[in-house]
Order: structure tokens, then sequence, then C-alpha cells
């Protein structure tokens, strides 16, 4: 990662993608009342205090804006057709608006300090900030459909330590379509549904049906452009995964059943594309992210930067794989 002209190295990614809580959000995109908690809890203070340091511990972090603008990218569908019943739903769109802006004005780099919440007696570790930066991821991020990424980066004895806001586009679409789920390519888990009016159930259904006949379609023309999985050739259609680029949740309409917005997978590649676990470059070399451990990695024999001759790739898939490294892959990446 290239930060003000200098290259800071990985040193270590933190265990734990820490979800934003929703006691801890501020303003109309909470779910419950109250004004909500500055501290953040991330983990043991065991794993706290060996990955940020010891206790008692103030160390410097940063931000980058355009990791900033890539989120409220990727979030817009959620703060304009929210899924979950935020306190003040009907500000959200103008909310959207107003925070982009905001984001605009900052400097590329934005730098922040938290500190070890030490005073608070048992084993979770929490930590707090009165800095700007702090303060703006809680404005900004929508409770339980959000989570952050941090690495540690730089120097050994005097680290930096890099912020990134993500979307669980899984969980959006799962608080979207509730019980009435519908199996786009991937299995989800059946619930039983709440007694909901005829009215409704006639309404729901009708857009199962015309989600389902769309799905059906996507799947038909993508396995027209891609008729094997590129890394295990794998060409039996019961076991590839019609995995989009940009995720549903964050898709347009069009986009959604667009068969340039898709691989077909097999299922351990498609869980680590899906989950941003591994991402695309335009020259098809496939990128790992640091989330995954070495030996991980060599289990599943795949290297990075290795050049995956048979996928597929066109302007099309470009502009959608743009999105996936900035939004939803795990980990820095350089163009």
């Amino acid at each position: 990662m290239k930060i003000n002209g200098e290259n800071l190295p990985t040193l270590s990614v933190f265990p734990n993608m820490m979800t934003v809580p929703d006691c801890w959000v501020l303003g109309a995109n909470k779910l419950g009342h109250g004004h909500g908690e500055a501290k953040f809890y991330i983990a043991s203070k065991d794993d706290m205090y060996n990955f940020y340091g010891k206790e008692k511990f103030t160390v410097k972090c940063f931000m980058l804006k355009k990791d900033l603008l890539s989120y409220m990218i990727a979030i817009k569908n959620e703060y304009l057709q929210p899924s979950q019943e935020y306190a003040k739903k009907e500000e959200l769109p103008t909310l959207w608006m107003t925070h982009m802006e905001t984001i605009e004005k900052l400097d590329d780099v934005i730098f922040f300090n938290i500190s070890d919440q030490h005073q608070i007696s048992g084993p979770r570790g929490y930590i707090n900030s009165d800095d700007m930066a702090y303060q703006l991821i809680r404005k900004i991020a929508l409770p339980l459909v959000s989570y952050i990424y941090v690495e540690k980066v730089g120097l050994e004895k005097d680290p930096l330590f890099y912020w990134k806001l993500f979307v669980d586009f899984d969980a959006i679409w799962e608080k979207q379509n509730g019980p009435l789920v519908f199996n786009y390519g991937k299995q989800k888990e059946a619930c039983k549904p709440p007694e909901i009016p005829n009215e409704k159930k006639e309404k729901d259904s009708q857009e199962i049906r015309k989600a389902r006949e769309g799905q059906g379609k996507y799947r038909e023309q993508l396995l027209e452009q891609c008729r094997y999985c590129p890394f295990t050739m794998i060409s039996d259609e019961r076991l590839l995964i019609a995995s989009h680029i940009k995720p549903w949740a964050a898709s347009t309409d069009v986009e959604k059943i667009d068969p340039f917005n898709g691989y077909m997978l097999s299922p351990l590649y498609d869980k680590l594309f899906d989950r941003g676990f591994i991402t695309f470059t335009e020259k098809r070399h496939v990128i790992l992210s640091e989330f995954i451990s070495p030996y991980t990695w060599k289990q599943i024999n795949l290297k990075n930067d290795t050049f995956i001759k048979a996928m597929p790739m066109d302007d099309k898939r470009i502009e959608y794989l743009k999105f996936h490294r900035e939004s939803v892959f795990k980990g820095s990446f350089e163009d």
C-alpha cells in the first residue's frame, strides 16, 4: 500500500471483521433509540492487545477518501430503499447525498487515533476516539449490514492501522427477502415465514416469480458466455454457481440479470469471490486477500498474481470488477 508516496507493507490483519452494532452508530441510521455509545467493542482484550499493542495503547489509524466514497456508492441502495426499520429512514436518501458531499471535502488520507478503554473491566476489549474520522464512521455506517476491516501496515516498531468500511451484501439480501427467498445460484437457509396479509402475500409472490424468471434467464445467458469454471475447468452445470461480480444487493434491476455481471465458478471459488477473498485485475490475474492465511492459500493451491488464462474478460466485466475490487475485496489493491 502506498500512502503519501510511501510504500507501507502489510504486517498483519485483524482476525475479526468488526460488524457495526446499532448501539454505536449515530443519527437517523440507528435501528433503536438513544444517542449511541462512542466506545466500540471489537474483540477480546487478548486479541486486541496482540494486534494493537499493550494495555492503555493509543495508536494512529487512517482511512482513505476513495474507500469512503466506494462504501457510500456500495451502500446507496440501502440508503434509498432500506431493508431495515431505521429510526428515521425517510431521511436516509437525503443523508446519503449529505454524507457524499462531506466525504468529497476530506483529504485523500484521513488520520485519527483510537485508544484502549482499559477502565472497562472484564475480558471484552473496547476502543474509543474523539477524532472526526471515527465519528464520521458512526454517522455513515448502517448497523448490522456494515463492518470494518483493519490492517496493520508500515514498520513493526511504529505501525499504522488501515481501516476500511465494507457493506455486508449477504446481510442486506437476506433482510430484503426475509423468508421469501429464492435460489439464484446460491443456497439460502429457509425459515418459517411470519403471518402477513393476503394482499402482501400475492404481491410478494408475484415479485418472487418475476425474480426467479429473471435469474433463470441470467444463469442461462451466463452459461453461454462462461461454460466452465476458469479455475477448475469443470463444465458440469450442476457443479457450477452463477456468481455475481457486483453483488445482487448493490445492483440495479438491469445489473442483477446482466450476464456480463457474472462468472460461473466452482463452489469454493464462488465462496472466495463472493466474500471478497479474491478479486481479479483487468489482465486476468487473481489477487488474494491477506485475510486468508498463507497456509490456507497453500492448501487451496492458489498463488497471488497468478494468471487465469480461461477467465472471461471484456469491457463490461472490467467495469463490474472495478466495483468488486473497491467495495467487495477484503484487502488493499493498487491500480
